[in-house]
């Protein structure tokens, strides 16, 4: 029997990497000879860098750069090794070099202590920063993964921090931060980094989100990095100028576009000044770590997430793994998750088969994280136990 393992991060605990090797002992445990293959996967949040760059044994690099609130920090880069031994055609191998960056690395809400989260003032340049680091290294590809962010500031910190201007009606440059930019009058492109030009810039996100309106960068997430109501309205309106701007500038409408509202409106900043392309995280991972040629062959396929509810549905990574192996011929998918929440049926309409719980026992919260490897290994034997009982298999050989 041939299982694919193909889990994200799980958030708190365990990175892609381990999430694969609880697994893997759990399927042996049941299966001493299976053939199994691990693929960690990322949907553009959370364990991206690990998935890309690691799992392809690439190398890390750290730089100092600006923190969400303009203070100096050191974030973590990476750049893609020569990929996984798939079958299927894998970017990372005889292509252009290719960095990696999670944006909350250097922008992130994890970054911000809670009593100090204001998105009216946190900015993206450090990620600009990170950005302009990959370009002076010669990296001609980069990934920009698009989550967990403390901004809302349309990426023009990120911009600011390429050389881009950005000025109020008196010719000043506007601070950071995303509240400042109700005042923008102009933007002055004549500073931006020329290496940029030769680049090519792809984003990753899990989210599909607008950049205004109620479904947009402001409304939604914005409460979560620290926002109140009023002054979720006054971003949303500074948003709207900021895309105003942008197209009265340059010619160049981010207002209505999907994704653009990925990260406090970094999305659309991207796409404005880099040029990039925003598209799904989940699908781009894959894509580049060459998911589908690891399918051949496969009997089943395992993957995870920390917690599994409605929203998972919305191009998560276990979704998109689904995707990937339904595409393939594979009849079998489950997921395998540290807990379950409201809407998880909606799952299996996406292409998990069964959704299976780690926990065993009541236990809290922190106790849960504490076992989450062993918890995982175990939910996996007695997944991998139930499968093999229906399909009349013995657990002492291969099928």
């Amino acid at each position: 029997m041939k299982v694919v393992i193909a889990p994200q991060a799980f958030k708190g605990g365990l990175s892609g990497l381990e999430a694969a090797a609880a697994i893997e002992r759990g399927v042996l445990a049941a299966l001493p000879g299976a053939e199994t293959v691990k693929v960690p996967v990322a949907d553009g949040g959370d364990g991206t860098l690990d998935a890309l760059v690691t799992c392809t044994g690439g190398r890390m690099f750290t730089a100092r750069v600006t923190g969400p609130l303009g203070e100096p920090i050191d974030a973590q880069w990476g750049a893609m090794g020569q990929g996984l031994e798939s079958p299927a055609p894998c970017p990372a191998r005889n292509g252009p070099k290719t960095a990696v960056i999670e944006m909350a690395r250097a922008s992130g809400l994890a970054l911000v202590p809670p009593r100090r989260r204001d998105p009216r003032l946190t900015t993206t340049y450090g990620t600009g920063e990170l950005i302009g680091e990959a370009i002076d290294r010669g990296y001609d590809k980069i990934i920009v993964g698009l989550g967990g962010s403390a901004t809302n500031d349309g990426g023009v910190g990120m911009a600011q921090a390429l050389g881009v201007r950005f000025l109020d009606s008196n010719g000043r440059d506007l601070p950071f931060g995303g509240a400042s930019l109700v005042r923008l009058s102009r933007i002055d492109m004549s500073g931006l980094r020329m290496g940029l030009m030769g680049v090519t810039i792809t984003a990753a996100t899990d989210v599909v989100n607008p950049l205004c309106g109620p479904t947009g960068a402001s409304a939604v997430y914005g409460p979560q990095k620290g926002a109140s109501r009023r002054t979720v309205d006054s971003l949303d309106a500074a948003l709207e100028r900021f895309s105003r701007v942008v197209e009265r500038s340059l010619g160049i409408d981010v207002k209505g576009v999907p994704r653009a509202g990925a990260a406090g409106g970094l999305g659309a900043g991207l796409i404005a000044f880099a040029n990039a392309r925003v598209e799904s995280g989940v699908d781009l991972v894959c894509r580049v770590l060459g998911l589908s040629g690891f399918m051949k062959g496969a009997d089943l396929v395992i993957t995870g997430e920390g917690r599994a509810d409605g929203s998972t549905a919305y191009d998560k990574a276990p979704v998109g793994v689904a995707r990937v192996a339904k595409a393939s011929g594979v009849e079998t998918v489950v997921l395998v998750a540290g807990s379950l929440g409201r809407g998880y049926e909606e799952l299996y309409r996406h292409g998990i088969d069964a959704v299976v719980p780690i926990l065993n026992r009541p236990m809290s919260f922190e106790e849960s994280l504490t076992r989450s490897r062993d918890l995982l290994a175990e939910a996996t034997e007695r997944t991998m136990r139930l499968l093999l009982a229906g399909s009349g298999l013995r657990t002492g050989g291969a099928a």
